[in-house]
C-alpha cells in the first residue's frame, strides 16, 4: 500500500549535471522507517511514541522539502530525516520532563470519596423512609410478591406457587407496588 507522494529533488549525477528526479516518499519510508524507528525507540523507550515521531518526521521532511527552491536529493534524505527525528525525540523528552511523570488513571485508584456527602446521606435516608411508607401502605400479598421477587430473587412463577396466585396476577401486584413507591418518592416528604 503506497502513499504515492513524490517530491521533486535535484540530484547531482555522476557527470556533475543536476537532474530533477522525483523523490518517492513511499520508497524513502520503506527504506528508512525501520532504522529510524529503532533510532527513536533507543532514545524514547516507547514503541508507540517512536512510531509517532518517525511519522511526524517524515511529514515534516515532506513539507520542508517541498518549500525549498532546490529540494534535497535522495542521497541526503536519510541524513535530513535522521536530524529531524533526532530533534523531535529531544523535544518529546523535554516535554515529558517538564510535565513530569503521571500514572495512568487505572493505577491511581478511586479518585472520588466512596462515602456519600452529608446531603446525599440525608436524601438517601429520606428516600428509604418514603419507600418504606409506600410498602407498609401496600396490601400484604402485593408487598410479599414484590419482596419475594426483588429480595428473595424468585421468579413470577415461583411466587405464584408460593402465594397461590397466577403468574399474571403476581406481575400486576409487583407493578402496582412499584408504582406506589415511585408515586410516593415523587411526592416527597409530607
Amino acid at each position: 500500500m503506497g502513499i504515492g507522494v513524490s517530491v521533486r529533488a535535484a540530484v547531482v549525477s555522476e557527470g556533475g549535471n543536476q537532474q530533477d528526479l522525483p523523490v518517492d516518499l513511499d520508497a524513502l519510508f520503506r527504506a528508512y522507517a525501520c532504522d529510524l524507528n529503532s533510532f527513536a525507540f533507543r532514545r524514547l523507550r516507547d514503541r508507540e511514541a517512536a512510531a509517532d515521531v518517525v511519522q511526524d518526521g517524515f511529514l515534516r521532511f515532506l513539507v520542508w522539502n517541498r518549500s525549498r527552491p532546490q529540494p534535497v536529493g535522495v542521497a541526503d534524505a536519510r541524513n535530513v530525516l535522521r536530524t529531524v527525528i533526532s530533534n523531535l525525540t529531544i523535544d518529546l523528552v523535554r516535554q515529558k520532563k517538564s510535565r513530569g511523570f503521571h500514572d495512568p488513571l487505572d493505577l491511581a485508584g478511586p479518585i472520588a470519596d466512596p462515602y456519600p456527602t452529608q446531603d446525599r446521606f440525608l436524601e438517601g435516608r429520606e428516600a428509604y423512609r418514603l419507600v418504606k411508607e409506600a410498602l407498609d401502605a401496600s396490601p400484604p400479598l402485593q408487598r410479599a410478591a414484590l419482596l419475594l421477587n426483588r429480595i428473595g430473587g424468585l421468579t413470577h412463577a415461583e411466587i405464584a406457587v408460593k402465594l397461590g396466585l397466577s403468574p399474571q396476577q403476581v406481575s400486576r401486584y409487583i407493578v402496582k407496588v412499584l408504582d406506589r413507591c415511585l408515586v410516593r418518592l415523587a411526592a416527597g416528604p409530607r
